[in-house]
């Protein structure tokens, strides 16, 4: 077994990577895999909250890499799926706690013993961010399609390749087609001409995603959500299959054109 190591990144704003790391550990586990989320936020611990394992954290990422506990010790086993486990970030250290090679020993231990590593980034482009893809072997970064959100992402993308790892994929997250057909909003096609990488999901705006992240149940369990279906889809890519995107309004012609543009029409 040697997992692979993703890393959920974001500009400043942050915009739904916590949400989204749980989500699809959430349904890569449901697809038999074994899952272990990380939580990279060191200082601002969010990733157990979204996940609703927030009463059961007795060790962190810090203790690990310090050496007060076992890996085992302190990977949390999620309370519906038995083969995702959380671990959180440490709450009274901050990002120096860590170092990029601390991040690339945690990683070599992880690909022992289980099948994909979700690393939640810290927002921004500082120490922890660097820090949370030093182990990555394939970066996703997610973004709203706003033009201050898609230049956050532009710049984020200029740093991965600077650092030498490759081109990331794109979440486009909060897409909402009445504003895009009103063109209040960019569409996916602008956001993919301006970024110029793979899109790997499209997640519409739910309103169930903050009822959800409020109960602690990630919004891949919902079988009534589009947002539940986006991410189950983009664990279903990120396996191998070939998943068409949603048409989330199908009197609306850019979706097609969407799914042609990137090959899953």
């Amino acid at each position: 077994m040697s997992a692979q190591i993703i890393t959920i990144t974001s500009g400043k704003g942050g915009v739904g990577k916590t949400t989204a790391v749980a989500s699809l550990g959430m349904a890569l586990a449901s697809r038999g895999q074994k899952v272990v989320c990380v939580d990279g936020d060191i200082g601002l611990r969010n990733l157990d909250v979204i996940m609703g394992l927030e009463n059961r954290i007795v060790y962190d990422i810090v203790d690990v890499v310090e050496g007060r506990c076992r890996l085992k010790q302190a990977m949390i086993r999620d309370k519906r799926m038995p083969d995702l486990f959380l671990i959180p970030a440490a709450q009274t250290r901050d990002k120096n706690a860590l170092s990029p090679s601390d991040m690339m020993r945690l990683g070599d231990e992880l690909r022992e013993v289980c099948d994909w590593v979700l690393i939640d980034s810290p927002a921004g482009i500082e120490r922890g961010f660097k820090n949370s893809i030093a182990a990555a072997d394939r970066v996703l970064v997610l973004t709203n399609p706003e033009v201050s959100a898609v230049r956050d992402a532009d710049r984020v993308i200029g740093i991965l390749e600077a650092e030498e790892k490759g081109s990331p994929s794109l979440i486009l997250n909060r897409v909402n087609p009445e504003m895009v057909k009103k063109q209040e909003m960019l569409s996916p096609d602008d956001v993919l001409d301006l970024l110029a990488i793979d899109l790997v999901g499209v997640v519409p705006e739910d309103q169930s995603v903050i009822v959800a992240a409020n109960r602690g149940q990630p919004i891949a369990l919902d079988s009534d959500s589009k947002a539940g279906q986006a991410f189950r889809n983009i664990a279903a890519r990120l396996m191998g299959e070939d998943v068409p995107f949603m048409d989330l309004e199908s009197s609306d012609g850019f979706w097609k054109r969407l799914s042609r543009l990137t090959g899953r029409g």
